[in-house]
C-alpha cells in the first residue's frame, strides 16, 4: 500500500488550517502528527532547519514547509478539486484573499486569541499542551502574547479591530448566505487563505467564535464546509462548480473593500520598508532575507489602522504572498485589468501591482531575497 502524506501541525495553528482542509478535500490519505513527534524533532526539523509548522512529507519522503507551498505542490503533481479558478478575475480575486486571509487577519486572530485569555483559558491551556513539551505550554504562550504589539493590537486599538471583525462577519455572511464558497461551489485558495484565521483562531477559540455563531451563522457554517472531506453541500445542492463566466459577484468585491479598511494602509507601509530595507542591503540572489532561519520580523513600520497612528513589524514573508497576487495581476488584460486596478483602488489596495525591486522566494524551506 502506498503511504500516507503526514501533515505536521496543530489544530489550533492558522497556517496548518489551510494545509489540512485543502489536502481532505482532494481526498488524499494523509496522517496529521504533532510537531513533537520524534520523527518530526529528529527527521524533518533538522532538515528544515527552524521549528515551524505546517510541513508535509510526502509519500515519496519530500518535505514541503508553508501551507501556500503545500497546496501547490498537489496542485503540481494533478489535483482532484483544484483550488485555482480557471477564470483570471476569479483567479485574482482568490489570490487577493487568500492575502488577506494569510497576512490581514493576523491582528485579529492574535487579539481575539490573547487580550482574552482569561475567559478561554481553559480552552488554550488544552490546546497548547498538546503541541508543546511537558511544562513548556505557557511559555510558549506567552512568547505569542508578547508579539501583539508588534502587530499593532494596543489598548487605542482594540476597538477598532473588534469593529473590523464585525464588519468582515457581515460582508462574508452576505455572501455565504447565498453561495457555499466564496466563488461558488468549490474552493479556491481564497477559501483557504480566510479559513486559515477564521477557523483556527477566530472558529474555534470560544470568545470569537461565540461572535460567529451569534452574528454570522452562514459564515460558520462554511468553516464547516471547508473543513469536511467533500463539497459538504446538502444544504445548497444547486451550486456546481466555479461562477459562470469568470463572474466576481460585488458580494465579493465587498470582502475585498473590508480588506482594504483593515490592511490597506500597513500593506502599503510594510512593502515601501522592505523595499527601503532591501535597497539599503543590496543583497545577493539567494540570501537569506533574516540573520537567522527562525527570525521573522526585521523592524517596525510606522503606519495607521483604521485612522489611527500605528506601528507594525515587518515580516518579508508578507512579500512572498504579495507577488503571487501580483503575477495573477498581471495576466489580466484589457477589461479585466481596467476592473482589477478598479477595485483596488476602490479598496485603497494599489499597492498590490505597484513598481518595486524587493522580492523574496522560498529555497530549501527558508525565504530568500530574489533577483527578477
Amino acid at each position: 500500500m502506498t503511504p500516507p502524506f503526514i501533515l505536521y501541525g496543530l489544530p489550533h495553528s492558522l497556517y496548518t488550517g489551510p494545509a489540512r482542509a485543502y489536502l481532505r478535500k482532494q481526498g488524499l490519505p494523509m496522517v496529521e502528527r504533532s510537531p513533537r513527534d520524534p520523527e518530526f524533532t529528529g527527521q524533518v526539523q533538522p532538515l528544515i532547519g527552524r521549528s515551524i509548522i505546517p510541513v508535509l512529507v510526502t509519500p515519496d519522503g519530500q518535505i514541503v514547509q508553508d501551507s501556500i507551498d503545500i497546496i501547490d505542490h498537489v496542485e503540481a503533481s494533478g489535483a482532484r478539486l483544484s483550488a485555482y479558478p480557471e477564470g483570471p478575475r476569479q483567479r485574482f480575486a482568490a489570490h487577493l484573499l487568500q492575502l488577506f486571509g494569510s497576512q490581514g487577519l493576523l491582528r485579529s486572530a492574535m487579539h481575539y486569541r490573547w487580550t482574552y485569555y482569561d475567559q478561554q483559558a481553559a480552552f488554550l491551556d488544552h490546546a497548547f499542551a498538546a503541541g508543546a513539551p511537558a511544562g513548556a505550554a505557557q511559555n510558549v504562550m506567552r512568547r505569542m502574547q508578547s508579539y501583539l504589539p508588534a502587530l499593532g493590537v494596543r489598548e487605542e486599538t482594540i476597538p477598532l479591530i473588534e469593529q473590523g471583525f464585525a464588519d468582515l462577519l457581515a460582508a462574508l455572511e452576505a455572501h455565504l448566505s447565498l453561495h457555499p464558497y466564496l466563488l461558488g461551489g468549490r474552493p479556491s485558495i481564497g477559501d483557504y487563505g480566510l479559513f486559515g484565521p477564521l477557523y483556527a483562531h477566530l472558529g474555534r477559540d470560544p470568545v470569537p467564535s461565540d461572535i460567529m455563531k451569534r452574528t454570522a451563522p452562514a459564515t460558520y457554517r462554511w468553516i464547516e464546509r471547508l473543513h469536511a472531506p467533500d463539497l459538504d453541500l446538502p444544504d445548497m445542492p444547486q451550486a456546481e462548480g466555479w461562477m459562470a463566466d469568470d463572474a466576481v459577484p460585488a458580494t465579493v468585491e465587498a470582502v475585498v473593500l473590508e480588506m482594504g479598511r483593515e490592511m490597506g494602509p500597513e500593506l502599503a507601509d510594510k512593502l515601501a520598508w522592505l523595499e527601503a530595507h532591501y535597497q539599503r542591503l543590496a543583497p545577493a540572489d539567494g540570501e537569506p532575507v533574516s540573520a537567522k532561519p527562525h527570525q521573522r520580523t526585521l523592524g517596525l513600520a510606522p503606519s495607521r489602522y483604521r485612522g489611527a497612528p500605528d506601528e507594525v513589524g515587518v515580516q518579508p514573508y508578507l512579500l512572498y504572498v504579495v507577488q503571487r497576487a501580483e503575477r495573477a495581476l498581471r495576466e489580466l488584460t484589457g477589461e479585466d485589468q481596467a476592473w482589477a486596478q478598479d477595485l483596488l483602488a476602490r479598496a485603497g489596495l494599489s499597492a498590490v501591482g505597484a513598481p518595486r525591486s524587493a522580492r523574496v522566494d522560498r529555497r530549501n524551506h527558508i525565504e530568500v531575497w530574489a533577483r527578477a
